[in-house]
């Protein structure tokens, strides 16, 4: 069974980091798009980060970049996010997701989905 598991979240303060992990199981993330998505209540789900797993190939949406940074472990099968000089709009519920191709951005490119991990930035 397909499944991704995201961990790492939690609570610092403006300013701190977090490292974001995102364990699939059930297939291999190779050659995979993997995206980072964060979502805030009443608000749309919106694409932080992305990188092709196996090429390394990145994407980030401007109000990240130089500050966060997708990585990967083929071998763990597992991709993460590093986030530093995190800021108190960067709090919200951290998804990652898995397809074989499509926009990164779009939500709705991605098959498989995790759970979700919770990051809390205060000021």
């Amino acid at each position: 069974q397909e499944q991704l598991m995201e961990s790492g979240g939690g609570s610092v303060q403006a300013g701190g980091s977090l490292r974001l992990s995102c364990a699939a199981s059930g297939y291999t993330i190779n050659r995979k798009l993997m995206g980072w998505f964060r979502q805030t209540p009443g608000k749309e789900r919106e694409a932080v980060a992305a990188i092709v797993a196996g090429p390394g190939a990145t994407y980030y949406t401007d109000s990240v970049k130089g500050r966060f940074t997708a990585s990967q472990d083929i071998a763990r099968n597992t991709v993460y996010l590093e986030m530093n000089d995190l800021k108190p709009e960067d709090t919200g519920m951290y998804y990652c997701a898995a397809t074989n191709g499509g926009a990164w951005r779009v939500p709705k490119s991605y098959d498989y989905w995790g759970r979700g991990t919770q990051v809390t930035i205060s000021s």
